[in-house]
């Protein structure tokens, strides 16, 4: 019992003191952390204090200083004495406090010391490096300066080759640009002067002057030649051949007011000459813009005046054209009006036809008041050609829609008078197919003709009776006519296939009969069905005994029907 309270005894001590070592060495290890931290930060601020500004100011001492100049100097001065009196000192109290409150083994308030410390370092940090900046602007000006002079100065013996070989494209504006020149060159003797005296905050301006009069240079050399040869040639050359053809077309009777050529052409004019005068002082600002407009405003002219030609043509072409099919389609009501009493004496023509035909005729004069309108209208040359062609192209449409309604009003006549020439030539037809039907059943001499023939034959010729009824009477009715014709046809048609049948049945039963004589005494069947088959024949049922005597041959001949088919198509 005593050994086993010893044993867990010993286990609590180890216990506790294992717990005590990992604390002490977990706290260890965060001392070092936040003591690195410490260090870090201290290095930081011995770097503020070995900033290079010191040493840049410095070089300002040695500078001629001017008053601007002798003020930046102390503003400099004073902003540097803040940062190493003031703020890099507070900097190190901070780091003092931050590593007490770690001695301390006060993490949080030296964690919250060490944010704050990294913050204040930040903001002293980006001071002096504001401040090495500003003071660099000064110091490292002259080289930097220099550099960007000279690349300047090649930049404007470059433009002034340039202006030397294309002299003679500048022609009157050759002395505003060469006393350009001389400004440029006298803003490089500026800056010389400046340099010389260390007046080094006049520098950067003179140098972005330089810089801008050089690239307004080079937008001159470039633009100009351009701006005076569309200005001086190629726009009034322009101008004086559209007024040529605008003349030459009015003359002529064209209506062009609507261009409004002349003033555009004083606009044109003035916007020319103000541009030549903006260019005599170097301002081409948007110049070549604007004459490249004038040039696309007057080759737009002249594609103008070359349709307003086309459409001439085309309207004079349309209103001919137009007139003609009027005059024809005026006739033709006429013609037909005049005739209107015979054509319904004729024909029966029905009330609607003769309305539409009558409403043609109204519609045919409107259309003629509003030609005649448009044409009285239309003589005093105020009206361009293009408009006149769509208008005349209205009316056309209009007179196209009448001549559609008067194609179908003579379709409708022309078709009754052609059914009623059509129904005369084929009646003509039909009584010849009847004709031959008769000679077709008196070619071969039939014993008796059934009396469902005589039937057909009959109304057959009955029907072709009723189409000349049709024929002779006034006026026509083309419908019943046409009814009448194919009735008569379809009964005749059908009259002259049952002639063909009959016959040929008629005599492939009597070629049997005849064909079956031979058998007749040595077969008793035979002779008697061949008996029933003449007595058929002579009976007019010509199909049943065809069919009696066949039956009966091809008992004795198996074949038979082909075979006196074959001797019928022969015969035939």
């Amino acid at each position: 019992m005593e050994l086993a309270l010893l044993i867990l005894i010993s286990l609590a001590v180890i216990t506790i003191v294992l717990t005590i070592v990992v604390l002490f060495l977990i706290q260890s290890r965060k001392n070092r952390a936040i003591k690195k931290q410490l260090d870090k930060l201290e290095i930081e601020k011995n770097l503020l204090d070995s900033s290079p500004v010191i040493p840049e100011l410095s070089k300002i001492e040695s500078y001629h200083k001017n008053e601007k100049l002798e003020s930046m100097y102390n503003n400099w001065k004073n902003r540097l004495d803040i940062i190493r009196e003031e703020q890099v000192p507070k900097i190190n109290d901070m780091l003092l406090e931050a590593d007490y409150s770690l001695q301390k083994q006060d993490y949080k308030s030296t964690l919250y010391k060490i944010a704050r410390l990294e913050m204040e370092i930040y903001k002293v940090r980006t001071n002096s490096e504001f401040l090495l900046k500003e003071i660099k602007e000064i110091t490292s000006s002259e080289e930097r300066n220099r550099a960007l002079v000279t690349a300047l100065k090649s930049k404007y013996r470059e433009l002034y080759q340039k202006y030397t070989n294309e002299k003679a494209q500048f022609k009157d504006v050759c002395e505003v640009i060469e006393l350009q020149f001389e400004n440029i060159a006298h803003r490089f003797e500026d800056f010389e002067d400046v340099m010389d005296k260390n007046e080094y905050t006049e520098v950067a301006s003179i140098i972005k002057s330089i810089d801008e009069m050089l690239k307004h240079m080079a937008v001159i050399l470039e633009e100009v030649p351009t701006i005076l040869l569309l200005a001086t040639s190629m726009l009034p050359k322009k101008i004086e051949e559209v007024l040529e053809e605008y003349d030459l077309m009015v003359r002529k009777g064209y209506p062009l007011d609507y261009l409004n050529i002349e003033d555009n052409v004083k606009e044109a004019r003035d916007k020319i000459s103000e541009i030549l005068d903006r260019s005599k002082v170097l301002n081409v600002e948007n110049s070549l813009e604007e004459l490249r407009v004038l040039v696309t405003y007057f080759e737009n002219i002249f594609t103008d005046l070359e349709k307003e030609k086309v459409n001439h043509k085309s309207y004079e072409e349309a209103k001919k054209v137009f007139k003609l099919k009027f005059d024809h389609i005026d006739t033709i009501i006429k013609e037909i009006l005049e005739q209107i009493t015979e054509i319904r004496d004729l024909y029966s023509l029905s009330e609607s036809d003769i309305i539409e035909i009558e409403n043609i005729q109204k519609d045919l004069n409107l259309l003629r008041a509003d030609y005649e309108v448009f044409i009285e209208h239309t003589g005093n040359n105020t009206f361009a050609y293009s408009q006149l062609l769509k208008e005349i192209e209205v009316l056309s449409d209009k007179l196209a829609h009448l001549e559609e309604r008067v194609d179908i009003v003579l379709d409708s006549i022309g078709s009754m008078k052609e059914d009623e020439s059509r129904a005369r030539q084929q009646l003509e037809e039909i009584k010849m197919v009847l004709k031959e039907s008769k000679n077709k059943i008196r070619e071969y001499d039939l014993p008796l003709i059934p009396k469902f023939y005589f039937i057909e034959l009959n109304d057959a010729q009955v029907a072709i009776k009723e189409i000349v009824k049709e024929l002779d009477k006034k006026p026509i009715t083309i419908q019943v006519l046409n009814t009448r014709v194919d009735t008569a046809r379809d009964l005749v048609l059908k009259l002259h296939k049952t002639t063909k049948e009959m016959v040929k049945t008629a005599m492939f039963a009597e070629m049997a009969i005849v064909y079956g004589n031979r058998y007749r005494s040595g077969a008793q069947d035979l002779n008697r069905s061949l008996g029933y088959a003449e007595k058929l024949f002579f009976a007019g049922e010509y199909k049943k005994s065809l069919e009696m005597s066949i039956n009966a041959l091809n008992k004795v001949e198996e074949g038979i029907y082909d075979k006196l088919l074959s001797l019928y198509s022969k015969e035939k």
